[in-house]
């Protein structure tokens, strides 16, 4: 279980910390002191969510034939593949996070309009669905745990979110710093490369 747990870790934070319009806004959120907790825990609870159907989903479907779970297997490793060459391209040309707001001189939102606009940021992406219902549902199903691999997936989406917004001051200005973000593309593209060999490799 604690090999599934490992890679949930892995493979979660791996996919929630690339530059996007979601860590954006819990940044900015928690920069503007405006619900940054509440919009961390809506986030983190989405991925629970979502890796959760994907895993209960998947999994029987693919562990009942032995062609889907070749299939399955192949498939994460192009996935991984192909999303560590994307970290690596973004490497090679980084770029930084833009946070639109701070908290000076700002007026606090009452905790609907802010509810509302993180379920939108984060569930009208049509991406998160194929990577974190269709891909991790596959690679999770394959797992010798995969409540294990769940758990370690959530682990990840918690200690991001919830990371951004407590130490939104500290990181603003750094996250704002292409380097930064070079580095973390770097080890995207590594951990990806070596979780796709993992896969390529374990005995099904």
């Amino acid at each position: 279980m604690l090999t599934s747990i490992i890679q949930g870790l892995l493979i979660g934070f791996t996919l929630i910390v690339a530059i996007g319009a979601q860590n954006a806004f819990v940044l900015r959120q928690g920069l503007r002191r405006e619900h940054g907790w509440l919009v961390a825990g809506i986030c983190a609870c989405c991925d629970l969510a979502l890796v959760a159907a994907g895993v209960a989903g998947l999994a029987p479907l693919i562990t009942s034939s032995a062609t889907a779970l070749q299939l399955a297997r192949w498939g994460g490793v192009g996935w991984l593949v192909w999303q560590a060459a994307i970290a690596c391209r973004r490497a090679v040309r980084p770029r930084r996070l833009e946070v639109a707001a701070t908290a000076n001189g700002l007026s606090a939102m009452a905790a609907r309009p802010v509810i509302l606009a993180t379920l939108a940021v984060t569930l009208l992406n049509p991406h998160v669905y194929l990577d974190t219902v269709v891909m991790l549902g596959i690679i999770g199903g394959q797992q010798p745990s995969p409540a294990g691999f769940v758990a370690g997936a959530s682990l990840a989406s918690l200690v991001w979110f919830f990371g951004l917004v407590g130490m939104a001051h500290w990181l603003s200005p750094r996250l704002q710093d292409p380097r930064w973000w070079q580095g973390i593309d770097i080890a995207v593209g590594a951990i990806m490369l070596l979780v796709a060999w993992q896969l390529a490799t374990r005995t099904l």
